[in-house]
């Protein structure tokens, strides 16, 4: 059986029922076949794991040369955002990327491509490793913060209607900024990208 079908059906099995689903009997089943053809490609659900994710670094088809090309700052965006739409589209496959860190190829290639365009652009090898470490970090957390949207809480216009209506004599500034409130979750994931990729260029340009 094609590695790239039990992988394919696996996240899927994540996308319908959640990553507590995830097995290897319950795989096996989906896949109409035995645990026995899975254990000649896994050796336990820890590699199970390992292949679903680097699946979702595979979605984010950019080569190292057009990434150098770009510049730093716009090929960390680039990779940011990529990714951030990647496991949006996947309601439970973030939290499969904290089980671990991603040392699939695909992982490793994206890391070394990122890596590289930032060591080319002048940044010192230990900033370069703690700039791609804090992007990845600052991606998966706002990719589980989507995932967790909605599940019985206000929406956005609830949300504003409750923020525009507190007591101004109590909570005079959120008065203030309540025509802003909530912020949509992707506004708040690009401004603070921006924040962070201006912090690093402050930290390249002191190093």
């Amino acid at each position: 059986m094609p590695l790239e079908r039990i992988v394919a059906t696996a996240l899927q099995i994540v996308d319908d029922e959640g990553v507590d689903a995830l097995s290897m009997r319950t795989l096996a089943q989906r896949l109409g076949s035995g645990t026995a053809t899975l254990y000649r490609h896994f050796d336990n659900r820890a590699a199970l794991v390992a292949h679903v994710v680097d699946r979702m670094f595979g979605a984010v088809e950019l080569k190292g040369d057009e990434l150098l090309a770009m510049g730093w700052q716009q090929a960390l965006r680039t990779v940011a955002h990529t990714m951030f739409e990647a496991l949006a589209r996947h309601r439970n496959a973030a939290r499969l990327m904290v089980e671990e860190i991603p040392l699939g190829p695909n992982a490793m290639a994206l890391r070394e491509h990122c890596v590289a365009a930032l060591l080319d652009s002048g940044f010192p090898p230990r900033l370069a490793a703690h700039a791609f470490a804090t992007l990845s970090r600052y991606v998966l957390g706002f990719a589980m913060q989507v995932n967790g949207h909605g599940g019985g809480q206000l929406d956005d216009a609830q949300l504003s209607a409750v923020f525009q209506s507190v007591d101004p004599a109590l909570f005079p500034a959120t008065v203030t900024v309540a025509e802003s409130m909530p912020v949509p979750i992707e506004d708040e994931f690009s401004f603070g990208l921006e924040l962070l990729l201006s912090g690093l260029a402050h930290l390249r340009d002191d190093a």
